[in-house]
């Protein structure tokens, strides 16, 4: 008789609390060190769950016409295509959207192009509620739920984000001038909800959940940080829970993938008035980001209650006595200076503001001061 003993695809395996290790003739239990490199292999061998088959799926169950027509001329470029005879199943494994071995779709299949991926997900849908008052207690003024493949559910986020969230009236600012003033930036909004498409956790059963109140929005999707992501170095260090489900994301021009989301998030808010979105990372199951409306206004009742200052304002109101740019963006936390000067400072310059040495703009001493 022989007895074959293969090695585990998931070491280290451990037996009575001792990890064993076998190396040429050697048999004997494993340093601290040697188990870090059993630990890493580990890692090497286990796939996310994007990536593993979703064994109770068929091939019929993706939406083949939009693959071929559309998703895989974004992926290849057309000699590529046209020079590939593999058949449908081949090509799709080689993306990483079909297992072989098992015949069938993997989720990220299924979660991208799925004919009905919540029938083999059950969480897989966005949650709207619109909630009277400014918390859950009020009554429900609205409902939705949206459903479906993402290369579907996501521009049908996107309208409805326009048309249902964001709102906008003029604001007179003189007697003959009148500023738009929004209650959300609508890229803000668009950048979170991407980001919890993007980053939840699709073995749950809680969908992602967009409440709107008088004053804020709470965004919240199950699955806190990933990987080497943690409350401490967040937002500088980003990973990604399902790369497969991020990369067909970015194919699709959805998102960019460059760890900007979180700082575009808090820029676009920061010009238009709002509030610095609050974010909650400290909840291992989920993640949740709250945003508040721009400051003493509700839009959604039309009331004309007083705003914050806009940008300019500040700058005007921080300028009564001379200012360098970069007391000015101190001020205003800003950090790029061609931008922040090109953006708020030069269309002041002439009207509002004006240099302190005005026959030298590039000077090292310039400062800007309010015109009288």
């Amino acid at each position: 008789m022989v007895a074959e003993v293969r090695p585990s695809d998931l070491p280290p395996v451990r037996y009575r609390g001792r990890v064993f290790i076998r190396v040429g003739p050697r048999r004997d239990i494993a340093t601290e060190a040697e188990e870090r490199v059993l630990a890493e292999r580990r890692c090497s061998f286990m796939a996310t769950f994007d990536a593993t088959p979703c064994l109770n799926a068929k091939l019929e169950d993706l939406d083949l016409d939009y693959i071929k027509i559309r998703y895989l001329p974004m992926v290849f470029d057309e000699g590529t295509l046209a020079d590939d005879k593999r058949d449908i199943k081949e090509q799709l494994a080689s993306i990483h959207l079909y297992d072989r071995d098992n015949d069938c779709p993997t989720y990220a299949g299924i979660i991208l192009f799925g004919i009905n991926p919540k029938y083999f997900l059950l969480g897989d849908y966005v949650q709207f509620v619109r909630f009277a008052g400014k918390d859950k207690g009020g009554d429900i003024l609205n409902e939705r739920q949206f459903a479906g493949p993402l290369y579907r559910m996501l521009p049908t986020l996107e309208s409805f984000v326009k048309d249902a969230i964001i709102t906008q009236r003029p604001v007179p600012e003189s007697l003959f001038r009148e500023r738009t003033v929004w209650n959300y930036p609508e890229g803000a909004i668009r950048e979170l909800l991407m980001n919890a498409c993007m980053h939840r956790d699709y073995q749950a059963n809680m969908p992602i959940r967009l409440y709107q109140f008088d004053d804020y929005i709470e965004l919240m999707n199950a699955g806190g940080l990933y990987g080497e992501a943690r409350p401490e170095n967040f937002p500088s260090v980003n990973d990604y829970r399902n790369p497969l489900v991020a990369e067909a994301m970015r194919v699709m021009k959805y998102v960019n993938k460059f760890n900007r989301g979180v700082t575009r998030v808090q820029e676009m808010l920061k010009d238009n008035g709002n509030p610095l979105a609050e974010f909650d990372v400290n909840t291992i199951t989920a993640f949740r980001v709250n945003v508040h409306a721009t400051m003493g206004s509700d839009l959604s009742k039309g009331t004309s209650q007083p705003l914050s200052q806009s940008i300019e304002e500040k700058i005007v109101e921080f300028c009564k006595e001379p200012r360098s740019l970069t007391e000015i963006m101190r001020y205003l936390g800003y950090k790029d200076r061609v931008k922040f000067k090109k953006k708020y400072i030069n269309p002041l310059l002439g009207f509002t503001l004006t240099m302190t040495i005005p026959e030298k703009p590039n000077s090292r001493n310039q400062k800007y001061v309010v015109r009288h």
